[in-house]
């Protein structure tokens, strides 16, 4: 087996969990959290266990309850509505994506119709588009040809987290092609994380006849690691949440297998996977390093301010 690094938890993950873990610390539960707090079925399993009431909207929060915003961030008018509501609120939304935010409002002050890359679908897209929706237009990465702009303003463009390097890259590129005078974000907007998880797996898909990925299937950087592999060479791939979800068919005739995770599973899954592999045969690990990660996050100012209960 070649064992990709880096895999698992990002800073921005780890910081959005201990935020929970720490409201209920704090507060006690029930503590409320609008969306998954991370896309990980494990993670929010284990937080619900603990008195952690996961939400789709607010309208599902008690008056002057506490509510948490996850990882992928929120519009300003769900922090608008919340504070009409009298919530209290801990944002644990990942720094990463709160640049992005930063970034659409400088372009949008400046005059800038703004190109997001991204999946309609993802929350992350959802609070980015409510920073500037009378200049942000969406597109997805492998449809760049349905952007509709008038060209009257300056163009931008920023993207999901998420998305896989060459998958925006390309879509930037042709967009390019009909603007230009296309404007760069002031950084790249793939996460360090997802850029250092897809590197680290295409570097050992070729060797693979099979490439397993641990991820929710509601996890956008998970997904995009299957695709990844199986871009760079992997020989087949599938995205799975725990071992118990792997066919034993999928290794007929395998003798190497690629494993990594996404940014939001938690490492005893990938342990789990790996015992499970070597229990029919798999038992010489090779651990491919590409980059080492030491970023780290601090927590949500409201719960560094002084004061033990929120």
């Amino acid at each position: 087996m070649l064992l990709a690094a880096p895999r698992g938890y990002c800073a921005g993950v780890e910081r959005a969990i201990r935020t929970v873990e720490e409201a209920l610390r704090r507060h006690g539960p029930p503590v409320y959290v609008r969306k998954q707090i991370v896309h990980n079925t494990f993670v929010v399993g284990d937080l619900t266990r603990r008195g952690a009431i996961f939400v789709e909207e607010l309208d599902e929060v008690p008056d002057g309850a506490l509510v948490i915003f996850s990882a992928h961030g929120v519009s300003p008018a769900v922090k608008d509505g919340a504070a009409v509501r009298g919530l209290r609120t801990v944002d644990a939304t990942c720094p990463l994506v709160t640049k992005v935010h930063k970034e659409a409002v400088r372009f949008a002050e400046a005059g800038y119709d703004i190109v997001l890359i991204g999946h309609a679908d993802h929350e992350e897209v959802e609070g980015t588009l409510g920073e500037a929706p009378e200049h942000i237009h969406l597109v997805d990465p492998a449809h760049p040809e349905e952007l509709r702009l008038d060209g009257e303003r300056p163009v931008g463009w920023l993207s999901q987290t998420t998305l896989s390097v060459d998958e925006t890259l390309g879509a930037v590129a042709r967009i390019r092609e009909r603007f230009p005078l296309l404007a760069d974000p002031p950084s790249d907007d793939i996460c360090y994380a997802s850029q250092n998880r897809q590197e680290a797996i295409a570097a050992i898909a070729p060797g693979c006849d099979l490439v397993l990925v641990v991820g929710s299937p509601n996890s956008s950087n998970s997904r995009r690691l299957v695709e990844v592999a199986l871009g760079a060479g992997a020989a087949a791939g599938h995205l799975v949440d725990h071992a118990a979800q792997v066919q034993e068919q999928w290794l007929a005739g395998v003798e190497t297998i690629g494993v990594s995770s996404g940014a939001s599973v938690p490492d005893h899954l990938v342990t789990g996977l790996l015992g499970w592999l070597a229990e029919r045969g798999f038992t010489q690990v090779e651990t491919v390093t590409l980059a080492e990660e030491t970023l780290t996050f601090s927590l949500p100012h409201e719960l560094r301010q002084i004061g033990g209960v929120l």
